[in-house]
């Protein structure tokens, strides 16, 4: 008996002196102990500024961190042994580890080739803007670093879909390359831009059936020489879903184990979106509620005028829960990425309170609100901007409250736009388990709640100290709970 907590351990700018394989690895006993249960890395193989990248825009799948390849042998992150080593420290521990797996593109080519390719419209995809010509083009990958060491495929222009530079021209477009697999995208899930095809560097050509075959022994190689639990898919909306459906079946087949599977399709608009996934994969994977995300940050920006009684509205967690993977924020919507909308430091405990103590969903912790993060980096308008993330002061006590304590029954009082509030009436196999949570951003909260008649008499008190009341409850199970103005309280059985 367990509640999942995901960790994804790892922010766009970790490029810390100790390396993050080796942190992982000293940190595996005190990731247990706080309640951590799978950890999500990072990609970890070559990228195209080799230990200078997050590791997205991938170069070579089975270099991980053990040839000269990039003007490094370690990625950001550090070796091929330290990252084992890593998983191991953390499988000793009984935690999971999932690996970020980038299908979508390859950069950072060794060779040129002449490539057939037309033009296409930037706002939409399905509109040429001239006739087939030909261009010089980074679509030839022969790993010479690796020199065939697990594979001796080779990725040329019949890989491809499109690409967004012509070397000869030194011209940055969207070309469509002209191939044997036809001459428009490939079918994807997002049909923004006319067809979501495309998203950057050199797109995979997913109808290439020796391109899929490819990455299945892939995936086989990457199973057997890291063992790990699970795979988070990079960018789904932009990839063939019977492509992923068959690779995560393969897998599953080949090696008789269920695997982790958590996609990411980032929308912004429409849970709809979400829930058609679901369907399109026969319900195969769990997907990241980036609509519950977007609520937080709605919420976290318009303080009391926004009504918290709405927050789960439009999201997965509401509509499917089962397949709705919980998160305040992660790499992608930190400050100053293309997709910032950073939740606001006065909102995010409350918010993390809404993924850790409710039954629906399983919650991923993001790195910094953790361990804290600091970086520079350059605006959209160019200017140089340092950016602190402080870590969430509550975060590792609610952790282990939600580790030990938050089971059973769920009571919600989502009835009122600025103070909310649940209990859950814990279970007879964790002791003094059961809890009730109260949050406001307004001012000072209370709700009267239900803890079931099991509980009466006991004495609550606000476990994360905000608030000093000893509450009792009466002989029907009931009692008021408070929180302060905006904040968050969580009522646990006084010890002792």
């Amino acid at each position: 008996m367990r509640n999942q907590t995901l960790l994804q351990y790892f922010h766009w700018y970790y490029h810390d002196e100790e390396k993050l394989w080796q942190r992982a690895a000293s940190q595996a006993a005190s990731l247990k102990e706080t309640g951590i249960t799978g950890v999500w890395f990072p990609p970890a193989y070559k990228s195209t500024e080799g230990a200078n990248s997050p590791g997205y825009d991938c170069y070579d799948l089975y270099d991980l961190g053990e040839f000269d390849q990039k003007n490094s042998i370690p990625t950001r992150y550090g070796t091929k042994e330290e990252y084992t080593t890593a998983i191991n420290a953390l499988h000793e521990q009984g935690i999971i580890v999932l690996a970020d797996v980038v299908f979508n593109h390859k950069a950072g080519a060794d060779e040129l080739e002449k490539v057939a390719v037309r033009r296409v419209a930037e706002e939409n995809r399905e509109e040429y803007i001239s006739e087939v010509f030909e261009i010089e083009a980074w679509t030839r990958f022969t790993f010479p670093g690796r020199n065939g060491k697990y594979s001796e495929f080779i990725w040329d222009k019949s890989c491809f879909s499109g690409i967004d530079w012509a070397e000869d021209l030194q011209e940055t477009a969207i070309f469509s390359i002209q191939n044997e697999h036809g001459e428009g995208w490939g079918d994807v899930p997002s049909k923004e831009m006319g067809n979501y095809d495309y998203l950057m560097f050199n797109d995979i050509e997913f109808r290439n059936k020796a391109v899929r075959e490819e990455l299945k022994r892939w995936g086989e190689w990457y199973y057997e020489s890291c063992g790990i639990d699970g795979f988070r898919l990079d960018a789904v909306k932009h990839i063939d879903s019977d492509f992923l459906i068959e690779w995560v079946d393969h897998l599953k087949a080949k090696f008789n184990r269920d695997f982790f599977i958590v996609a990411e399709n980032w929308v912004i608009d429409d849970v709809k979106h979400l829930r058609d996934y679901i369907e399109l994969t026969g319900g195969k994977m769990q997907l990241f509620d980036s609509m519950l995300h977007y609520n937080f940050y709605a919420a976290g920006n318009t303080g009391n005028e926004y009504d918290l009684s709405k927050i789960f509205e439009n999201t997965l967690t509401e509509s499917n829960p089962q397949r709705a993977i919980t998160f305040v924020d992660n790499h992608d919507s930190q400050p100053l990425q293309a997709m910032d909308s950073y939740v606001d430091f006065w909102f995010r405990p409350l918010a993390y309170a809404l993924i850790l103590f409710r039954q629906q969903g399983i919650p991923c912790v993001f790195y910094p609100d953790l361990y804290g993060a600091e970086y520079t980096d350059h605006d959209a308008e160019g200017n140089e901007v340092h950016v602190e993330l402080i870590g969430v002061n509550d975060l590792p006590l609610m952790l282990r409250i939600r580790r030990d304590l938050a089971f059973g029954f769920q009571r919600d009082y989502l009835d009122h736009p600025d103070c909310i509030g649940w209990t859950r009436e814990g279970i007879p196999d964790a002791a003094g388990s059961g809890l009730a949570i109260v949050l406001s951003n307004g001012g000072d909260g209370a709700k009267k709640m239900e803890m079931g008649k099991g509980h009466a008499g006991k004495i609550f008190v606000d476990a994360l100290g905000h608030r000093a009341e000893e509450i009792a409850i009466d002989e029907n199970g009931w009692a008021e709970f408070f929180c302060n103005a905006g904040s968050v309280s969580v009522w646990v059985i006084k010890a002792g």
